[in-house]
């Protein structure tokens, strides 16, 4: 062996545990994480960082730039360190502030708080998920802009998942789909250290994975315990080489790798290993100084190449954009709508309305399910990075994009993706898609967001403009019964923060919220979309704000000032109209507030709350048939909520809804004898 040879290997091993060291050092001063995966996994970030992946630390929102995903978040440390180590503009301050207050450094990684994370991570299984979503959008973007000769969309992703990834139902879902669609430039290195949070995992898992991930179609290597850099690297480049299916690699690791007396053992897993082991195992490692955060300058040296490597690397890429722009400037354009995350010039001019049918009862009814269908045609054809999915229900959501074709395995350039029956899949991967700058949406019944609800609220905490499409959104189901009929569902989602939860009355509402939701930037939505069709209420009735500001008046109180006034939200909106003739009849003065959304109502100014629902006017009564939770806040202390407290039933739509009293003679009745009581 050369003295060269033996200076690089002597280099590569002290970059590993610098790693290494800054991890135990950070979660041990935060007394709080998890040291022992960031110190077996590090020869796989420095060889990731140093030698395989096209990044740009200068740069981190660079487009050409392969994705690297920890979706094993609880190791967040292994990220931390390589980003600072690799020049990202991550400060060694800041990986002393690990677990803190207002740290950029969280437990878990977490999109927008640190330069080079790319989505939120904590939740097992929803990386994993997340990571097909991306290497869907290359696979799709590729399809749509490269040309022979330009090659414009070319990165690979790379992820790391554990135990509890594989575990998770979530993962598994996701990684079924990959296989079947055939995702190639996906790589997934499995950390199969034997170890999780309450001991070994042969307490619950004993299952052949490398066998199941070559049933889902993967290509699947094992390294056993084969670990050096160079044959991780070999391993890496034989996984990029495979184009036509995802890829696993195995790789047996030792938690707390060199720990003296904690390697292997779950107590290294969820906590810190002790100021004593600590010390114990930096000698171990013939570390030269047991001073924390302690970072050799030679080793420092050699990560930062990694700045001048990654600026050219966008430099190369720059040159070959310049040609694609020269070549083909219209798919440019088109691109740098999904690179910048922009919308095009006037996609929502002349947006939809629809229009009653007066020869028809009702103006003739339409479920707004159907008038979506109508108003994602338009979007479609304005917004190309709008792109749609179901969970096996496109004929029930009507959410496909018409005239597109599905994407399938080595097709990719189509719009409408059918993730069968996997909700969960389906939001994880809807939140990949959005990540890489395409506006995605996913579509099933409202009863199974309690499949997707982790992936909602994750798009809402990464301030994603994720949208989620539900159908079938209240007993008015009818005959599917209560399995089916979401009751509390509505209020828990609104309880998200940063969600916003469109329930549309009509046609006209649904199309302002498709304006509304396809224009957010950092809020996801969620669309309650019903089975049963609705009169189309006056376009005129229905203002342009309808949906930004949460809630209007649809129908004044004759003479303008209200005895009693009916709040409701979709197809109550409508029994609660047919209920103010019924008092008005008899001489009450009823105003109808329609409320499409209810976040966006309560971010307004107080006088315009006011204005809608003045406090003067006591006798107020809410209608909507789901859970009451909430509703107290608008009704105040002396109204009346319309609701239910139990579950549905299984009977036509109108029996349901007349059973549990959502009938205009009933609103009506409520109505009159709050007014009494609150006048009394």
């Amino acid at each position: 062996m050369t003295t060269t040879e033996t200076d690089t290997r002597t280099l590569d091993q002290l970059c590993v545990n610098t790693i290494r060291t800054l991890s135990m050092d950070a979660v041990q001063k935060a007394n709080s994480g998890h040291p022992g995966a960031p110190m077996a996994l590090a020869p796989l970030a420095y060889v990731l960082y140093t030698r395989v992946m096209k990044h740009n630390p200068r740069n981190p929102e660079w487009f050409g730039r392969d994705r690297f995903i920890l979706s094993a978040g609880h190791a967040s440390m292994l990220l931390y360190s390589i980003l600072h180590l690799t020049g990202y503009d991550l400060s060694l301050e800041d990986l002393k502030n690990f677990r803190q207050l207002h740290s950029p450094t969280p437990g878990h990684p977490e999109y927008r708080e640190a330069p080079g994370v790319e989505t939120t991570t904590g939740p097992l299984g929803q990386g994993l998920g997340n990571s097909v979503g991306f290497a869907l959008a290359e696979r799709m973007l590729a399809a749509r802009f490269n040309r022979d000769g330009h090659e414009i969309v070319d990165h690979h992703t790379f992820v790391i998942a554990s135990d509890g990834d594989i575990q998770e139902g979530v993962g598994s879902e996701a990684c079924s789909l990959a296989g079947h669609l055939g995702l190639g430039r996906l790589v997934v290195f499995y950390d199969d250290n034997k170890i999780q949070l309450d001991g070994p995992t042969e307490m619950a898992f004993s299952e052949d994975v490398g066998g199941r991930f070559e049933a889902y179609g993967w290509h699947v290597q094992n390294l056993g315990e084969d670990l050096g850099l160079e044959r991780l690297e070999e391993a890496t480049r034989a996984a990029m080489d495979v184009d036509d299916r995802p890829s696993l690699v195995i790789l047996r690791t030792h938690i707390a790798e060199g720990s003296p007396n904690k390697q292997d053992s779950s107590k290294a897993h969820g906590s810190p290993l002790g100021a004593e082991e600590v010390e114990l195992t930096k000698k171990a490692y013939g570390w030269p100084t047991l001073e924390p955060f302690y970072i050799p300058d030679e080793a420092l040296q050699h990560f930062r190449e990694a700045v001048d490597r990654g600026a050219q690397f966008e430099e190369e890429w720059d040159e070959r954009a310049a040609t694609f722009e020269a070549a083909h400037p219209d798919l440019w354009h088109e691109l740098k709508l999904v690179m910048e995350k922009r919308l095009p010039d006037g996609w929502n001019a002349d947006w939809p309305r629809f229009q009653p049918d007066k020869e028809k009862p009702g103006g003739g009814a339409v479920a707004t399910r159907k008038a979506s269908h109508d108003v994602i045609q338009t979007a479609a054809v304005r917004v190309p990075q709008l792109v749609t999915g179901a969970a096996d229900l496109y004929s029930s959501t009507l959410a496909d994009i018409d005239d597109s074709p599905a994407v399938t395995r080595g097709h990719y350039e189509g719009r409408n993706i059918n993730y069968g029956v996997r909700e969960h899949a389906m939001g994880a991967i809807v939140n990949g898609l959005n990540l890489n700058g395409f506006r995605a949406f996913g579509s099933t019944f409202l009863q199974f967001t309690d499949y997707m609800k982790n992936t909602i609220r994750l798009a809402a905490l990464m301030k994603l403009p994720s949208i989620f499409v539900y159908t079938h959104d209240s007993i008015g189901l009818g005959e599917d019964g209560p399995t089916h009929q979401p009751v509390e569902h509505l209020a828990g989602l609104r309880a998200i923060p940063g969600l916003y939860v469109l329930r549309p009355a009509d046609a006209n509402e649904t199309a302002l919220a498709w304006e509304f939701a396809i224009a957010q930037t950092e809020h996801p939505t969620l669309f309650a979309l019903s089975r049963q069709g609705l009169p189309i209420l006056d376009p005129d009735a229905v203002p342009a704000d309808a949906i930004e500001r949460g809630a209007y008046v649809l129908a004044e109180a004759s003479g303008g000032t209200p005895e009693v006034i009916l709040l409701a939200t979709g197809s109550e909106v409508g029994l609660c109209v047919a209920a103010r003739e019924l008092l008005e009849g008899d001489g009450i003065g009823t105003r109808v507030v329609s409320m499409p959304c209810a976040e966006r109502f309560v971010a307004q100014d107080e006088g315009y709350r006011d204005s809608v629902l003045p406090r003067e006017v006591r006798a107020r009564v809410a209608v909507e048939a789901a859970s009451p939770l909430g509703w107290d806040r608008f009704v105040g202390e002396q109204g009346a909520i319309i609701g239910m407290n139990t579950f549905g039933a299984s009977a036509p739509a109108k029996d349901v809804f007349a059973y549990f009293g959502f009938t205009p003679e009933n609103v009506a009745a409520k109505a009159r004898e709050l007014r009494e009581r609150v006048q009394a």
